[in-house]
């Protein structure tokens, strides 16, 4: 069963990324990483977002390849572990990238407004995980709440894994068009004001096809036979 659901969220999450209209900062497989995480697992999660990924940039180049596949799989595998309700792995790789974000003259020097979602996130960490806890109970009064909170902890952690590749361990050396300071800013000004508009979508997608996705599979124990995972 979990091959299975492995290779089916693979291929969604490629068919997302190559449908991607590509305006915006990241693909459209963002919409289905919090329902990766939640039915697979953690495990399972990464390796389904891993191949999608891997797969779709094999087919469509992308040149910032190299932050979509460590993010998109990473998000989800966070994910999965709050689903499970494990807060204190997810809150340590946090802290993690955080402090080595904020201990680099370039963390410091950029607006903090640009990264208050992932501040944002990292104070529902725990919350999600305690609401996530009830979801294999199948308390459906909850289940709205444990969605839009799992989608907007995932989409803040892919931001935040970009953010950490970007930054702390140097990637904008990379690209030529980060060659200083200032244009490092201004292409992270326009990234972050683009991220939150998807938060803001992927939100409202999880809450409107998010929690009947998640309704029936629950309706059919997919996600309580991923449990252990």
């Amino acid at each position: 069963m979990q091959l299975n659901l492995v290779v089916v969220f693979a291929a969604l999450h490629a068919a997302l990324y190559l449908i991607s209209p590509g305006f915006d900062w990241r693909n459209w497989g963002i919409y289905i990483e919090a329902i990766e995480g939640i039915i697979l697992g953690p495990s399972m999660g990464l390796l389904a977002a891993f191949l999608g990924s891997s797969i779709a940039r094999m087919i469509k180049p992308d040149v910032f390849w190299m932050f979509g596949i460590v993010a998109e799989p990473l998000s989800v595998f966070m994910v999965g572990l709050l689903s499970r309700g494990r807060w204190k792995p997810v809150l340590a790789v946090y802290a993690m990238m955080l402090l080595a974000y904020f201990a680099h003259p370039f963390g410091r020097a950029l607006p903090i407004w640009t990264i208050l979602d992932i501040l944002v996130a990292l104070a529902l960490i725990y919350p999600t995980a305690r609401f996530s806890g009830e979801l294999f109970k199948t308390n459906v009064r909850r289940l709205s709440v444990v969605s839009v909170l799992a989608s907007f902890v995932c989409v803040a952690t892919d931001s935040l894994v970009r953010v950490f590749l970007l930054v702390p361990c140097g990637l904008y050396s990379l690209f030529d068009f980060f060659g200083s300071f200032d244009m490092l800013q201004g292409a992270f000004i326009a990234g972050a004001a683009l991220s939150y508009v998807e938060d803001l979508r992927v939100v409202v997608v999880a809450f409107l096809v998010g929690v009947p996705l998640l309704l029936t599979v629950l309706k059919f124990g997919i996600v309580s036979k991923n449990q252990p995972d």
